[in-house]
């Protein structure tokens, strides 16, 4: 583990849209600064994904400095959105919680709207430290979570993606491989570590952050599809459903939750405390 680093860092602004990748980032104790503050909901207050709409995949959310995005998308016009007053607020579903968040302006529910073709609508987490609690099973007491699917942070190893699209490669499907990270959505990604080492880490180092490990990362139907067309295949489920069931789950990665606050930067050296 002497040369494990900090590969790359990637947030998502908006929750099931593309990534940006970063060269470094302010761990707040909900997750990196600005990712998964805001998500789609339908009209029925339940989250829009790419488990749903993989069609989500093509739109992408930059970071503005106010806290704001840009919202981009193949035949629309970027627009602009800001964070809103929390003068009220809608509750949405998110995975079985009820979490408070603030409606966005009406152009953007009519952006995102005309974007997938369905009535949807933007909303915006505004107190992460209070909106949404880690899963009771896994948390420490205190800890929140932004709109992520469960954890603050989610950290992927490239040898472990080595490991798995030489696995893909040896099945049925391997024309879908090699694979790329964006198919898992980290945030932090490891380099220099024997393929599946974390499986094993129960606390590690970032730079001068420290982080525990909650769980694996149980992975879904997202992880099929891809994040430059929205064409969905058959990997890597498969290959992680013949080689990387554990716990009956199809693990790839794991969910971290910081234990301090702090930046991390691409190059960090990576150090497993236990």
């Amino acid at each position: 583990m002497g040369n494990a680093r900090l590969l790359s860092l990637h947030i998502h602004p908006v929750k099931a849209l593309r990534g940006v990748a970063l060269p470094e980032y302010t761990v707040e104790p909900w997750g990196p600064a600005g990712d998964r503050r805001w998500v789609l909901i339908d009209d029925g207050g339940k989250v829009v994904t790419q488990r749903q709409q993989p069609r989500l995949a093509l739109a992408a959310a930059e970071p503005l400095p106010d806290g704001g995005i840009l919202l981009s998308a193949p035949g629309l016009e970027p627009l602009a959105v800001t964070v809103p007053e929390p003068t009220a607020t809608v509750t949405l579903e998110i995975f079985r919680d009820k979490v408070e968040g603030v409606l966005a302006d009406g152009r953007a529910h009519a952006w995102c709207t005309a974007f997938l073709g369905a009535d949807v609508r933007l909303v915006h987490m505004d107190d992460p430290a209070v909106r949404r609690p880690v899963d009771p099973e896994f948390a420490l007491p205190g800890e929140t979570v932004s709109f992520a699917d469960g954890y603050p942070l989610l950290l992927t190893s490239s040898a472990s993606l080595d490991a798995l699209n030489t696995l893909i490669a040896d099945g049925p499907h391997a024309a879908e491989g090699p694979l790329p990270m964006n198919r898992f959505r980290p945030n932090a990604v490891v380099a220099g570590t024997p393929a599946w080492a974390e499986d094993g880490w129960s606390r590690l180092a970032i730079g001068q952050v420290r982080f525990r490990v909650a769980k694996k990362c149980g992975r879904c139907v997202v992880t099929t599809t891809d994040q430059v067309t929205s064409a969905r295949g058959k990997e890597p489920l498969f290959s992680l459903g013949r080689h990387r069931r554990i716990g009956g789950k199809l693990v790839f990665g794991q969910n971290l939750v910081p234990l301090d606050r702090g930046t991390i930067r691409v190059g960090d050296p990576v150090r497993v405390l236990d």
